[in-house]
């Protein structure tokens, strides 16, 4: 569902990824981050005694949740009197990308947790993660987007990751009611909402240097918000997984 409403069904279709700290972290790896970088999961946002078994810091966190009437009215509202975004090059705060691909909004937040921040400076060299995003930053969001529609390198990566799901992966074609947001702590220090089916970045509010994506103040203005706006709207499913990114100790 989240991905048939602003992508045409004509478009290119991917497997959907699980939100599995195994398939994302291949992912990752494939496209060019080193083996000291990862994805675990995230079993509270509120039980200290579970956030201390996550790696720290924590460079992005991705929610995957159903999405609900409540959370397309919260969307709609917020976005209806904002601009698309058209910003492009190395003076962005963060770089954006617009999702065409239907079922792909699992790979669109990945592409958003290591493109910016902390993460972003751990991609290896001459990767193709690092290739893909020096031609990304001089590009508009619509010719930023073809780019991804168009890659290669990024589809194969991709459809390996996908086979690596815990459960039976859906067909590409298939309709999903599951949208991935990435929560990302970015070079300015500020929290950024990054979601391909907005009209662009979003940004929740400032984080202080000792604070990451995952520290109370991120979950305040990233996360709890999030499932705060859905509870208040009568959502009486709130079903969610989440993710870290952040550095892998043996």
């Amino acid at each position: 569902m989240a991905d048939q409403v602003d992508v045409p069904t004509p478009n290119k279709a991917f497997v959907p990824l699980e939100n599995n700290p195994e398939v994302m972290s291949h992912l990752i790896h494939q496209l060019g981050l080193p083996p000291s970088i990862g994805f675990t999961d995230v079993y509270s946002i509120d039980e200290p005694d579970l956030l201390a078994f996550v790696p720290r810091p924590s460079y992005a966190l991705l929610l995957v949740f159903p999405v609900s009437s409540t959370y397309e009215a919260s969307r709609v509202s917020e976005d209806t009197h904002r601009s698309e975004y058209a910003s492009s090059g190395a003076s962005e705060p963060v770089m954006w990308f617009k999702q065409t691909i239907r079922n792909a909004c699992g790979l669109i937040g990945l592409l958003h947790a290591v493109s910016n921040g902390e993460a972003r400076k751990h991609i290896l060299p001459g990767s193709d993660l690092e290739t893909l995003l020096r031609d990304a930053e001089p590009r508009d969001p619509i010719a930023r987007a073809d780019l991804l529609y168009e890659s290669k390198a990024l589809e194969s990566a991709h459809a390996d990751a996908a086979k690596l799901g815990d459960t039976a992966a859906p067909q590409a074609e298939d309709n999903v009611d599951l949208h991935f947001v990435a929560f990302v702590k970015g070079q300015d220090g500020r929290l950024w909402e990054l979601d391909g089916r907005r009209k662009g970045p979003l940004e929740r509010g400032q984080l202080a240097d000792d604070e990451d994506a995952l520290s109370e103040k991120a979950l305040h203005l990233g996360v709890r918000r999030f499932l705060g706006v859905e509870a208040a709207g009568g959502n009486p499913d709130l079903r969610f997984s989440l993710v870290s990114l952040g550095p892998v100790f043996d």
